[in-house]
This record gives structure tokens, sequence and C-alpha cells, in this order.
């Protein structure tokens, strides 16, 4: 009902920059809020930033400074700036999406499949 597929992963040196993108489609009425998590090899899926429908944002502690949230409602887009990235920013991140397909359907929870972020020299 409600696809999203992220962009703009890939490998990158310590102290670059990456943008990550992420498309939503599909039937949907609404979108509530979105963000970006990442996973880690061995670690559990953490919020590394929210935007909500008016804008207001929330960084991880570990993020915050480097990176900035936005979105673009008439596209049904959400986006990720990323940089001064460190070794430990490396992991798949997933985009994630608060959306209802009917005006009187309830907000549900959707992701991406994720897209790599690898930051090594």
């Amino acid at each position: 009902q409600v696809q999203l597929v992220e962009s703009g992963g890939g490998l990158v040196q310590p102290g670059g920059s990456l943008r990550l993108s992420c498309a939503a489609s599909g039937s949907i009425f609404s979108i509530n809020a979105m963000g970006w998590y990442r996973q880690a090899p061995g670690k559990q899926r953490e919020l590394v930033a929210g935007i909500t429908s008016d804008g207001g944002t929330n960084y991880a502690d570990s993020v915050k400074g480097r990176v900035t949230i936005s979105r673009d409602n008439a596209k049904n887009m959400v986006y990720l700036q990323m940089n001064s990235l460190k070794p430990e920013d490396t992991a798949v991140y997933y985009c994630n999406v608060v959306a209802r397909i009917r005006s009187y359907s309830a907000y549900s929870s959707y992701w991406g499949k994720g897209t790599l972020v690898t930051v090594s020299s």
C-alpha cells in the first residue's frame, strides 16, 4: 500500500558527506512523521533523525550538528544530509514513514528496505 525506496548510500571516506533520499509512493492519503533509522552490524536499530508534518525535527545525540533531516511534502520525500561522517556511522539506513491510506484509516508505520552507508578510508 505504501512503498518506500531509499537511495544515496555508498562508500565514503571519513569526513565526507552523503545525502540520502527516500521516496514514498502508493495509496497515500497523508503522511505524519518521517524519519531515518540505522542499524549497524550486531546492534539494534536506532533513530537517527525524525521530522514531523509541520517540520519539527529531532536528532540522535551521536549525529547532532552533523546531520540534517528535511522533507518535501509535495513529493512525499524525506532527505538526510550527513556531513563529517565517521566510521561509526557505518550502517544500513532505513527510511520510516507514518502514514494513512484513507481519511478514516489509522496511521501505520512503513519501512524501506534500507541503503548501506560505509564510512571507511
